[in-house]
């Protein structure tokens, strides 16, 4: 099913699948994709869990607002989804840019957060620096031109020639995605530092690692696991997509996460 929420200024939109009655689990893009990034998830998972998937605001079939965006702003937007499908608690799954999202609702929104997987990601993703020369990248050569450095860092050599055609699939994905929305979720990562809050999350957390992972490397999720109180740390053999170069193995430790709680 196919949803349309309003939340500051953008019209978000959303997907549920699974029955009713059973536990929600929200998936959190990273930049640059679609709710399509999670397909490969949900199969396994719509049995057991409500899931509810999204486009993030300039993403997608989302409206596309001017401006800079900022983490809160991205991590409200989640809530208004929760929100409009009346749930009170969720499971929280975010990769790259949806990991630092739904780590602040764990900081600063944690009576809604029952537990988080929080892959690919860092309480500080990059540098001031390093999103202000993407953004110039982007404003100089469009989504054409950050789509194939996009893809060096999202997948390993090995996952490039066994899997051309996903590779492929998340090339049109980053190549279409809106340049202004692009620009405003680069400005969110900027500026967001979340390395001293997330000792406050107390939910149950576990983090995936990508072993050749480059943006988000596995030290960065190390200092995550290190911060959170007993958190779990799994890392898989991976770049930067690890839910999609190594789809089994993540759906099976979120599974497997999710049902030992």
């Amino acid at each position: 099913m196919d949803c349309i929420v309003e939340s500051d200024g953008a019209r978000i939109s959303y997907s549920v699948d699974g029955p009713l009655g059973r536990p929600t689990l929200l998936f959190i893009n990273s930049i640059g994709t679609t709710r399509d990034l999670w397909s490969a998830q949900v199969p396994a998972l719509v049995g057991t869990y409500r899931v509810i998937r999204y486009d993030a605001r300039g993403h997608g079939s989302s409206s596309v607002p001017a401006g800079n965006y900022s983490i809160e702003q991205l991590a409200r937007d989640a809530l208004a989804i929760l929100d409009a499908e009346d749930v009170k608690q969720a499971h929280i799954c975010g990769i790259s840019l949806g990991g630092l999202t739904a780590m602040w609702l764990g900081v600063h929104a944690a009576d809604r957060v029952s537990s988080l997987v929080l892959a690919n990601t860092a309480a500080r993703i990059g540098s001031v620096q390093s999103w202000t020369d993407r953004i110039a990248l982007v404003e100089q050569q469009g989504m054409r031109g950050v789509a194939e450095l996009a893809m060096q860092m999202w997948f390993s050599p090995d996952f490039h020639q066994r899997r051309p055609d996903v590779v492929a699939r998340c090339k049109t994905m980053v190549e279409t995605c809106p340049t202004t929305g692009y620009l405003g979720c680069c400005a969110a990562l900027r500026d967001e530092d979340l390395r001293e809050a997330i000792s406050r999350i107390s939910c149950p957390v576990l983090v995936v690692a990508g072993h050749t992972d480059v943006p988000t490397p596995p030290e960065a999720l190390a200092f995550i696991h290190g911060r959170i109180s007993g958190s779990k740390l799994l890392t898989l053999d991976a770049a930067h997509l690890s839910n999609v170069e190594q789809a089994d193995a993540f759906t099976s430790a979120v599974m497997g996460f999710l049902g030992s709680l």
